[in-house]
């Protein structure tokens, strides 16, 4: 067994008397796909936030591939690669333009072959000359993407990676996330959809409150809480994870 490539244990996060995370624990294996789940609020992006290194938490620790992130947190940067719901690039600059200068963040020397190549392989190559602003919104999550993992990442962290896309553009996001884990890459990532989480998730997480409330495989999940009452009062015929998330987290919806 190798050791898991993110652990979170006991992280606390207080913003001035709110509590947003409370002792939350959990740790994702090496080439796992985790979904991290809960209603707004629940204290989600918090927790990425300080996995980011974006937030120090009140109490607890973070670790990447064995190292302290709070304590080393360039360290583990070059570990890490993020792609937010909303991604804010350079509007004017060309998608090479673009490639090339975050590649450089990262210590990554890419020539103009390198640079369409990398476009290619996420079906931009003809966007190359065209600016960002002027994409597709599936083009633009495609082509974040390929900025989040230029340096190829161990742990890539993805927040509402298919929001607002149409079918299409989503499975072909998420047969390029697979390739990615084909690779040896590890994924922890938000989302609102269950039947998306079902799908694509090895392990998910649900959190409410700031705190863990469940853990486990989908199918696991659904097993296992398929007999609560809570389950059962909002399931309309065999549960789902949608089922078993709401019996969790209640039915009020959330700001």
């Amino acid at each position: 067994m190798t050791d898991p490539i993110l652990v979170v244990d006991g992280l606390t996060v207080d913003y001035g008397s709110r509590r947003a995370v409370n002792d939350l624990s959990f740790s994702i294996e090496r080439g796992e796909i985790f979904g991290l789940l809960g209603p707004n609020g629940a204290g989600k992006t918090t927790t990425l936030s300080v996995i980011e290194g974006l937030r120090k938490p009140t109490t607890g620790s973070v670790r990447i591939d064995g190292v302290d992130a709070l304590a080393n947190p360039l360290a583990v940067k070059a570990k890490l690669g993020v792609q937010l719901q909303a991604t804010s690039f350079q509007d004017e600059l060309t998608l090479s333009q673009l490639l090339r200068l975050y590649a450089g963040l990262y210590g990554v020397r890419l020539d103009t072959r390198a640079i369409r190549d990398r476009l290619e392989e996420w079906g931009l190559g003809d966007e190359a000359d065209k600016a960002f602003k002027r994409l597709s919104g599936g083009q633009q999550q495609r082509f974040s993407l390929s900025v989040a993992v230029v340096h190829r990442p161990l742990l890539l962290l993805l927040d509402e990676p298919t929001a607002g896309l149409d079918p299409q553009s989503r499975r072909q996001l998420w047969d390029r996330i697979e390739r990615l884990r084909a690779d040896g890459g590890s994924i922890v990532l938000t989302t609102h959809s269950m039947e998306e989480a079902q799908s694509v998730c090895d392990r998910i997480a649900i959190v409410d409150h700031g705190g863990l409330i469940a853990l486990g495989a989908p199918s696991g999940l659904i097993a296992q809480y398929r007999d609560d009452p809570r389950v059962r009062q909002v399931s309309r015929g065999e549960p789902t994870l949608e089922d078993v998330f709401i019996g969790l987290t209640g039915s009020a919806i959330r700001d």
